[in-house]
């Protein structure tokens, strides 16, 4: 069998990071396709390694693949979906572990961390799915209109940023905590006028830091 072109002559191919650990959590890197191709996402500047750990998969992992990689959900305050891919891309796969997670764990703590635009991507609202396995959305909304949003993100799909609105406001009735977040430093991104937008349509906005995973 030839070994994946990523590996060097006589030595094994690099261990995939399915599970990883930050904060006390647990990170689950279960894709690397994504809806935005954001300007600032280190994997469009040749780079995979996210505080330490090199998120490069070489294929996507199976729901038995993920479980096993989490180990034991009680040891972490969180199991958190949330890699170098937008991880609502593989929607079915994510809540068959949810579903296995609180079955086994019922007060598991399961957030993802999106970008919002899995209803654009179904062409449906897929958020009622969400209620009882997902606790928790960050919605990553990065700008306060869709020009900025636009140049940062770099969508793939017509109307994302209205998309991303709506999702959030539709998600927020079926999961117990929804953020939506920007990151200060983002050129022209203003916090404040971030944060009145969500205000205004009722829903609850966090800043972040740029190159800060959580």
């Amino acid at each position: 069998m030839s070994l994946p072109c990523t590996a060097k002559a006589g030595k094994q191919p690099p261990k995939e990071i399915i599970a990883y650990q930050l904060h006390g959590n647990c990170y689950l890197n279960i894709t690397w396709h994504c809806t935005l191709r954001c300007a600032f996402c280190p994997k469009y500047h040749g780079e995979w390694v996210v505080q330490g750990y090199d998120l490069r998969l070489l294929r996507e992992p199976e729901v038995d693949e993920i479980i096993r990689a989490i180990g034991d959900p009680t040891a972490y305050k969180q199991i958190v979906f949330c890699g170098l891919g937008e991880p609502t891309l593989r929607l079915d796969t994510l809540l068959e572990v949810a579903r296995q997670l609180k079955t086994t764990q019922p007060s598991t703590q399961i957030r993802i961390n999106t970008d919002g635009l899995a209803n654009l991507v179904y062409g449906e609202d897929v958020t009622p799915r969400l209620a009882g396995l997902i606790d928790e959305l960050s919605v990553s909304m990065n700008a306060q209109n869709e020009a900025l949003y636009i140049q940062h993100c770099r969508p793939k799909r017509e109307g994302a940023f209205e998309a991303m609105l709506d999702f959030a406001a539709l998600a927020n009735k079926h999961v117990s905590t929804l953020n939506l977040t920007a990151i200060e430093g983002l050129e022209g991104v203003d916090i404040v006028a971030c944060e009145k937008l969500c205000q205004q349509r009722g829903l609850n906005f966090r800043r972040r830091v740029l190159d800060i995973v959580g």
